[in-house]
């Protein structure tokens, strides 16, 4: 395990309107008011064509290949995440939400485009005190979390 101390800086209550891409809305937002790291929670709908990225096609193949899945229609969500910069200090949404529409639910990474539907509301809690940033990892090929 590797980790850092930090400590609350301000808080952002925000609302995104309908049609609204959350990452490229938030990635925007942070880089506005000179935001590195944060702290997301996010809840509202998800308008149909959003897509996840719900896992690798296999566990422990390298490169991986993610899987996608589009939303039918409107679903229902809840998320929380990280923003961190990365190695040219752009601020980076990792967040993975939870999307449920009657009595189905698919969990997934945002990075490929969720789309507001109506509202989404984030709460986003600044994080100060810290270096953390994302890193390209030769071995997995993913921008690792270095604290």
């Amino acid at each position: 395990m590797k980790y850092s101390e930090a400590t609350q800086g301000r808080v952002f209550v925000i609302r995104l309107e309908d049609g609204d891409i959350l990452h490229e809305e938030i990635e925007r937002f942070a880089k506005a008011k000179a935001i590195l790291r944060a702290w997301v929670n996010v809840v509202g709908g998800a308008d149909k064509g959003s897509q996840l990225v719900v896992g690798p096609e296999e566990s422990r193949a390298f490169p991986v290949n993610p899987m996608t899945l589009d939303l039918y229609d409107t679903h229902e969500i809840v998320g929380t995440g990280t923003i961190f910069p990365d190695e040219a200090d752009n601020p980076v949404l990792h967040l993975h939400m939870a999307c449920g529409r009657e009595e189905n639910t698919v969990t997934g990474c945002v990075r490929n485009g969720v789309k507001t539907w109506h509202v989404m509301e984030v709460i986003l809690v600044e994080l100060l005190g810290t270096e953390a940033r994302r890193v390209p990892d030769k071995a997995t090929g993913f921008n690792l979390l270095v604290p």
